[in-house]
């Protein structure tokens, strides 16, 4: 009997803390309410302690190890490793733009592979893009979004960052298609580190330049993250900034639609002739006209002054009194005087 009222006890206890814990979740992932609440973010509360958490993370201990990678590694250095990485990130690109048929870009992804894998030493150098072949920017969250599926709330993951319900599901397909994941462990993990360290230390500028301007860091990182996946998602369409009214954009706008033959006429180019043309006639174009030789400029002989009998007698006086290598100050200073008042 006593056995029994102890694992009854026991039962009690287990769902009692069990029924603490949903109620904690429950309330760390409540929705938002106030004036200020995000419709996209019903999870704000939960996402900013994720987000805490993984600012704290970075400043320590991300943040320290990219900037050492940063101080210690020459740039030729971390240039190669970057474009190693963005060559196996073009598998998921490649496949994600195949899904969405869009067949042009799929087609540029796989030459940027075979170019840069071949040419650039399998990736170390990035030929492709100055061959006229753009990097793109695709992944299974926005191939999702192309055919419709809405992102869902706003998500902020641990360890990952910002993403969505929607965009939380790219792992599928881009762990899939990366050639990485398929090596042995002792060496894909190596690579994921390293991938991780390069990606952090191009965004060291990116993160001093929040930490300085966003009063919020959550919220400004939120909107640039919904906004910059809406510009992917519908090719930088309906990406049009809005009309503050300013004088300047309007200036600008202005002046962009005038028609071209009320602007400003480019200048005369040199040797053509500028008459205007007659009334009632149009304006024949000249042909510049080229000399048969150049002359050639001399320069202009100085003209030695006429000097007064009193300067040429001071002269005279001067140089039969100071010898040819005089270099005294008194004597420089006489001649000097002298050619002075001959030119006066």
């Amino acid at each position: 009997m006593k056995w029994g009222s102890t694992a009854v006890t026991a039962r009690a206890l287990r769902r009692f803390g069990m029924s603490l814990a949903i109620a904690g979740a429950l309330a760390t992932t409540g929705c938002a309410t106030g004036p200020d609440r995000n419709a996209k973010d019903p999870l704000e509360p939960m996402n900013r302690k994720i987000f805490t958490f993984n600012d704290t993370l970075d400043t320590y201990v991300a943040k320290p190890v990219a900037q050492f990678y940063v101080d210690y590694t020459p740039s030729p250095f971390r240039t190669a490793v970057s474009n190693f990485f963005s060559n196996l990130g073009d598998f998921s690109n490649f496949a994600n733009n195949l899904l969405q048929l869009k067949i042009t870009d799929a087609t540029q992804d796989l030459m940027r592979i075979a170019m840069n894998s071949l040419f650039g030493i399998g990736g170390l150098i990035d030929i492709a893009s100055p061959a006229g072949l753009p990097k793109h920017h695709q992944d299974f969250g926005l191939t999702l979004g192309h055919y419709g599926m809405p992102s869902g709330p706003y998500l902020v993951l641990p360890l990952l960052g910002p993403s969505s319900f929607r965009d939380s599901t790219t792992w599928l397909v881009d762990w899939r298609v990366n050639p990485v994941s398929y090596a042995d462990a002792g060496i894909r993990w190596p690579l994921y580190g390293v991938n991780f360290v390069s990606a952090r230390a191009d965004l060291i500028g990116a993160t001093d330049l929040l930490s300085a301007a966003a009063l919020d860091k959550y919220a400004f990182v939120r909107d640039a993250y919904t906004q910059r996946r809406q510009y992917l998602l519908t090719g930088g369409g309906a990406s049009s900034l809005p009309d503050y009214g300013d004088e300047g954009a309007s200036a600008g706008r202005r002046a962009a639609s005038r028609p071209a033959q009320r602007r400003s006429a480019a200048p005369t180019p040199r040797g053509v002739a500028s008459r205007p043309p007659a009334r009632g006639r149009p304006a024949q174009p000249q042909v510049p006209r080229t000399p048969a030789f150049r002359r050639r400029r001399h320069p202009r002989p100085r003209l030695t002054p006429k000097l007064s009998l009193p300067c040429r007698a001071v002269l005279a006086a001067l140089h039969r009194r100071v010898p040819a290598r005089a270099t005294s100050a008194t004597s420089n200073h006489r001649l000097t005087r002298a050619y002075a008042c001959a030119r006066a």
